[in-house]
C-alpha cells in the first residue's frame, strides 16, 4: 500500500529520555536568552570600551555555538544507543 516501510516501535524505549532533555536545553537557551530583552538593554558594564548590549550578544553567538554542538553530539549518541549501535 505504501512505499514507506513499517518500523517496528522500540519496545522499553522512552521517548523523552534526560539525554533528549538535555538536548533540548542546549537548543532553546539562546532563544531564551536574547528574547528576554530587558535583561541585556544598558550600557553598564562595558568591556574594553564596548557596551554590554554590543558584547553580550557577541557571547551569546560563541555560547550559541558550543550549545548547538553538543545537543547535536547528545543526538548522535541518543540515536546509536537507540538503533543498536549499527551507526
Amino acid at each position: 500500500m505504501s512505499d514507506v516501510p513499517e518500523v517496528p516501535p522500540e519496545a522499553g524505549l522512552p521517548v523523552v529520555t534526560p539525554a533528549r532533555v538535555v538536548i533540548a536545553v542546549c537548543l532553546v537557551a539562546p532563544f531564551v536568552a536574547l528574547l528576554w530583552v530587558g535583561s541585556y538593554t544598558k550600557i553598564d558594564p562595558t568591556f574594553i570600551g564596548v557596551p554590554f548590549f554590543y558584547w553580550y550578544q557577541m557571547l551569546w553567538v560563541l555560547i550559541s555555538t558550543v550549545l548547538t554542538m553538543t545537543a547535536y553530539k547528545l543526538w548522535q549518541r541518543d540515536q546509536r544507543t537507540r538503533h543498536g549501535g549499527n551507526r
